[in-house]
């Protein structure tokens, strides 16, 4: 496969999986049925999950350097902001690639080698992904059985096994072929990859490793808290359990790092979380609709003025390429 060819497949596919769920959502639940929610919507607690939405973002921005600021570069805030935004902003058109744009604008507006601040970015990702399991084991203390049964449909052990071993030796094969060639390809690849280290490493040469882990915590317990204060808004959602909305989480957030940004998945995934509960369909998947949507349009303002003002920022400011 040809490299045009690939491309156009990596932008083309997100768009026609968000398409067809798209189809697949308004097929199954009628626009019409979700309207009146959001109708008679909250709207105070809509804007409450908007503001804790924004605080978790904010954040992220300054946990950021703690990372950054170790390897001995500069860093300011607004530039970490605004970089924030536009990942998310991007996410939207292309899975994952927010992660990329992020890490390039430290590089273009701060002097930070590109690999290096997307090492960072890893780093961060590690940690976040320690708190999600740490959610996901919370709430399989608090609902057990629904998890077990979740997890049994959805894996085979053996194939999994399997792929494992084939990814490990995989692995190895790569690792010692760049390790003992001298090709122009490998040794570009090797410095990417000690670049990269370097960033992922930071997350240990840290002097305030508790700072660090504050944010991280303050990050996750508002999108948590973002996510039960909007389900607030719905009424039919009044009551229901904490194990429910943690199930609900978890699927949510899984389909906002799969896709892009959740759109049309997100719903669909909390519909079927709450199922498990008996909670009524439209409601749900309407409560989805709801969060997915203020959340979204926070990005879409906060990310289309960040693209709009970075370069209004940094006009004025000078790059100071060590700190």
């Amino acid at each position: 496969m040809n490299p045009k060819t690939k491309k156009t497949l990596r932008i083309a596919l997100p768009v026609l999986l968000a398409a067809f769920f798209g189809w697949y959502t308004f097929s199954k639940l009628p626009i019409d049925e979700i309207i009146p929610y959001f109708k008679t919507a909250n709207y105070g607690w809509i804007a409450l999950g908007m503001l804790f939405g924004l605080l978790s973002n904010l954040s992220r921005a300054y946990r950021w350097k703690y990372l950054i600021v170790p390897m001995g570069y500069s860093w300011r805030f607004p530039n970490s902001v605004m970089a924030v935004f536009i990942g998310y902003l991007a996410n939207f058109g292309i899975p994952r690639s927010g992660e990329v744009l992020r890490a390039a604008v430290l590089t273009n507006y701060q002097g930070v080698p590109f690999q290096k601040s997307f090492g960072t970015i890893i780093a961060e990702r590690m940690a976040d992904l320690v708190l999600l399991l740490s959610i996901v084991a919370v709430t399989l203390l608090i609902q057990f059985d629904f998890i077990f049964d979740l997890l049994e449909k959805s894996f085979q052990p053996k194939k999994l096994m399997l792929l494992g071993v084939l990814g490990l030796v995989f692995c190895i094969v790569i690792f010692l072929f760049l390790k003992k060639s001298q090709s122009k390809i490998a040794l570009k690849v090797r410095d990417f990859v000690r670049g990269l280290l370097e960033g992922i490493l930071s997350i240990f040469k840290m002097e305030q490793k508790w700072a660090f882990i504050f944010h991280t915590l303050f990050i996750w317990l508002m999108y948590v808290l973002m996510f039960y204060v909007t389900s607030l808004a719905v009424d039919d959602l009044n009551g229901v359990s904490i194990g429910a909305l943690l199930i609900a989480f978890i699927a949510g957030s899984f389909t906002v790092a799969a896709t892009n940004g959740g759109i049309f998945v997100y719903p669909l995934a909390i519909g079927a979380a709450f199922s498990l509960f008996a909670i009524p369909e439209n409601p749900s998947i309407a409560f989805g609709w709801i969060i997915w949507s203020s959340q979204t349009l926070m990005i879409i303002i906060m990310g289309s003025l960040s693209f709009l003002f970075l370069p209004i920022y940094n006009s004025k400011t000078k790059t100071v390429i060590k700190a």
